[in-house]
């Protein structure tokens, strides 16, 4: 199997709790990132953002979250608030992928999304390609609307992934995955 197919079939999410330090240094993201923006981008819009969460500001953005999470919801258990409370707290680095959509273009708005996905993904498969770990985490807080004013970001614009980058912390086995055969079809006239 060629390496980079090998790398598709052992690419796993590690559980944001057990991501640590180190996250990739400056060059290391730098690259890591360059690559990841490399996507389909149909129409040449580059629908996505990044936005950088890491040390003091991470953890402050972490407490606001909770905050406004307690604000909402202040019937959540204590279990749930301080699940709330630690989100931020383990992996050293989090990227915000966030999705720019351009409605007048001819370009449909699902495709602009996934394109913004991709780049989530590509972050993704690079942190395991350099031997780091990452997982995709999305949940409330990348639909609510007092979020994205927290994050600055425009009316056009959403988060599609949180993506928390660090080393692993522990081997994490890998899920299940589905059988090929139970997803692929050949269609015929």
């Amino acid at each position: 199997m060629s390496e980079a197919l090998s790398l598709l079939q052992h690419r796993h999410s590690v559980p944001s709790r057990q991501l640590g330090a180190p996250a990739p240094d400056e060059a290391t993201l730098r690259e890591l990132l360059t690559a990841a923006i490399r996507v389909p981008d149909h129409g040449k819009l580059v629908p996505f953002r990044l936005i950088r969460l890491e040390g003091e500001a991470k953890l402050r953005f972490g407490e606001r979250l909770a905050e406004l999470a307690i604000r909402k919801q202040p019937e959540l258990s204590d279990a749930k608030r301080e699940k709330e409370q630690l989100r931020y707290t383990f992996a050293p680095l989090v990227i915000a992928v966030v999705a720019r959509i351009d409605p007048g273009s001819s370009v449909p708005e699902i495709e602009q999304r996934l394109c913004a996905g991709t780049v989530a993904y590509n972050i993704l498969l690079g942190a395991h390609a350099l031997g780091f770990g990452a997982q995709w985490l999305t949940g409330w807080a990348a639909y609510d609307p007092d979020v994205a004013t927290l994050l600055c970001l425009a009316a056009n614009e959403h988060v599609v992934a949180f993506v928390h980058l660090g080393t692993p912390q522990l081997d994490v086995p890998d899920r299940e995955r589905p059988a090929l055969d139970d997803l692929l079809s050949t269609w015929s006239p």
